[in-house]
């Protein structure tokens, strides 16, 4: 479409200078004709005139943009959206995130035949980061929001599993969005349970009915099947069970449920359909393909729970679902499934929405709902549980000179493999905060004083209970520092933070363990919370004034950093003699150490009289040490960061 089409020269101009993205596809194959400068701003280094739209958008393939173009120049129908979320990767390999309003409609001949396509979008990426900062900062809104939510979806919530494990072998994800009507919450659930034998069993159930007796009854029966299959009993015995309590409880009459045993060292998947939808499988290669329906009755109608054998080869996924993803208002069944098939595929392969550092299991469980249910909605609950068996992870070994500043190395060294592992933010920040401690605790008390220095030895694996095992060796001789330490609470510390801890100091040295379980959340389908700036793990300390009386502190406060916090902290304060405010929300991570500088600068403070006022944005990590040392402070929910919001530390 040239400027002789457009006619008046002023009318291009407009055309041209439109604040909104315009595409203008012709023909079958879309090719695009015309696009103004608001869509070439937004797709720098492109040349897309005179390409077909599938060509052209080719890394949008799988985010439904390009299906709505081709359906609306095969029907006529407009589309139209609001706030709909797609990733766009520039031919540098970066990747750029956009929500927009958006209508698709037919571009129409004289005659009335359709001659193209015209899509029109305005990006209200701003508007949407905008809101979500909002209501992360208004802790007054997130109140009342909790307060107005039905007591009935709080409860099922409740009752779904905290987390799923981190294992060696598989890498596991789930998503569960809720009734989308005023029936409130129904009766789905789903679970992952590590068995003695270090299979992992999988779990999705539908109770028949919604509100408080289906949550109830949910409850129930997830606690019945986890019980006997975290006892090690197989598919069929745990069915069995579970069918004797549905049989002497009406409302658990009719249940459906899919369970599953997946061995990852074999590469099998034993699994019975009680009533339920089949697995997806979704191989290594990128194919999907429903697996065979055992022929298992409802909870409490027959008691025939048969069985299929499935061999899972790595990469491949395993993916179980509820009947909600698939029963959606005007979509048929079989539409329905070929849909899932679609979507789940191009997920776990990387080829929808582009979501950088997510597992294939998590881009499946998220995106697949995402892009299935935010064109037609969803009456019923939605359950996904995806399973991937993977090679296990190599174990971690460090040779770490038995010097304080090798403490960040090993810091952000262990970030790494355990984010490779598939560890949650939670319990990376966790085991950085337990594993710097005694790494701290063995070059202070073993070589402290030593002229000849052996390295401090850090090993970490992951068992396949799904636990961490990390294992801190030297070879000195317990003694007390021959300085004044600045810590005296890392053991402690440590103790407070993971599940087991040992120190057993030997005459060849001290060795150091640590256990403690992984796990991470379920997805939650919603708006993706737009990035926090929060200062990364291993960042150098920077002490930096904001006003006459305030500072904020940034980085990494460990035993190597800490002497030079409260030095920065005394000196502007003349000794403790003037007030001051100190804003730690910038520090990534705070040992005891750095505690240890605190304690001192406040107790400077108090016998000079001084006023020491420390603050921290709820849920950094520096609120959450101060709360766990209960050290004095204000934790200020305005500046609530998205690290480990709102969430305990574990137990």
């Amino acid at each position: 479409m040239g400027d002789e089409e457009l006619g008046d020269p002023l009318i291009t101009s407009a055309a041209e200078q439109m604040p909104f993205i315009v595409f203008v596809c012709e023909g079958p194959e879309l090719r695009i004709v015309w696009v103004n400068a608001a869509t070439r701003a937004l797709m720098p280094g492109r040349d897309v005139v005179g390409r077909p739209l599938a060509e052209a958008v080719s890394d949008v393939d799988g985010q439904q943009w390009i299906e709505m173009y081709a359906s609306v120049y095969a029907t006529g129908e407009p589309v139209a959206g609001a706030e709909w979320r797609a990733t766009l990767t520039h031919p540098d390999g970066s990747t750029r995130e956009l929500y927009t309003n958006f209508t698709i409609s037919a571009w129409r001949r004289e005659d009335g035949t359709i001659r193209g396509v015209i899509g029109a979008g305005f990006d209200v990426t701003e508007i949407v980061h905008a809101r979500l900062a909002a209501e992360n900062r208004t802790a007054e809104l997130r109140e009342r929001y909790e307060q107005t939510r039905d007591v009935i979806t709080a409860l099922q919530r409740e009752l779904l599993p905290e987390g799923l494990p981190v294992l060696p072998g598989a890498q596991i994800s789930a998503s569960y969005l809720l009734a989308d009507s005023e029936r409130a919450a129904g009766g789905d659930w789903f679970d992952a349970i590590v068995r003695p034998d270090a299979t992992v069993a999988l779990v999705v159930g539908d109770v028949v009915g919604h509100g408080v007796a289906a949550s109830g009854v949910m409850g129930q029966l997830r606690a019945v099947l986890h019980n006997r299959l975290d006892d090690g009993a197989d598919v069929g015995e745990a069915l069995a069970a579970a069918d004797r309590f549905a049989r002497r409880l009406p409302a658990a009459h009719a249940t459906t449920v899919c369970v599953g045993i997946l061995e990852t060292v074999r590469g099998t998947f034993t699994y019975c359909t009680a009533g339920h939808p089949a697995p997806l499988l979704v191989t290594a290669a990128g194919e999907a393909r429903f697996l065979p329906s055992t022929g298992g009755t409802p909870l409490g109608t027959g008691g025939r729970f048969g069985l299929h054998t499935e061999a899972v080869d790595t990469g491949d996924l395993i993916l179980l679902y509820s009947d909600g993803i698939l029963e959606r208002p005007g979509v048929a069944l079989s539409e329905s499934r070929a849909e899932l098939a679609r979507t789940a595929a191009r997920a776990a392969a990387g080829r929808a929405l582009h979501d950088p550092g997510t597992t294939a299991a998590e881009r499946v469980c998220a995106q697949t709902v995402e892009l299935m249910v935010r064109a037609t909605g969803h009456r019923d609950d939605i359950t996904l549980l995806a399973a991937q068996r993977v090679d296990p992870p190599s174990v971690l070994t460090l040779d770490l000179p038995a010097e304080l500043s090798s403490l960040r190395t090993g810091r952000c060294a262990l970030a790494e493999w355990l984010a490779t592992v598939g560890a949650g933010d939670q319990d990376i920040f966790v085991l950085q905060h337990a594993i710097g401690e005694l790494l701290t605790n063995a070059i202070e008390h073993g070589y402290d004083g030593v002229p000849d220095k052996d390295d401090v030895r850090l090993t970490v694996r992951l068992t396949p209970a799904g636990e961490i095992g990390a294992e801190i060796t030297d070879h000195g001789s317990w003694r007390e520092p021959t300085r004044k330490s600045l810590r005296g609470r890392g053991l402690a510390l440590t103790s407070q933070l993971v599940n087991d801890m040992r120190v057993v100091p030997g005459a060849r040295g001290t060795v150091a363990t640590i256990h403690h379980p992984l796990r991470r959340p379920a997805h939650a389908p919603g708006p993706v919370d737009p990035p926090t700036g929060q200062t990364a793990p291993g960042e150098p300390l920077s002490v930096e004034d904001t006003g006459e009386t305030e500072v904020r502190v940034t980085g990494t406060v460990d035993a190597d950093s800490a002497p030079e916090l409260r030095q920065e902290l005394l000196h502007r304060t003349r000794g403790g003699n003037l007030p001051l405010v100190v804003d730690l929300t910038g520090v990534s991570h705070l040992a005891s150490a750095g505690v240890s500088a605190l304690h001192h600068v406040v107790a400077q403070h108090c016998q000079q009289g001084g006023v020491l006022d420390l603050r921290a944005a709820t849920g950094s990590p520096a609120q959450l040490v101060l709360d766990l040392v209960a050290l004095p402070h204000q934790a200020d929910p305005a500046k609530r960061t998205d690290h480990q919001a709102g969430q305990p530390l574990p137990r």
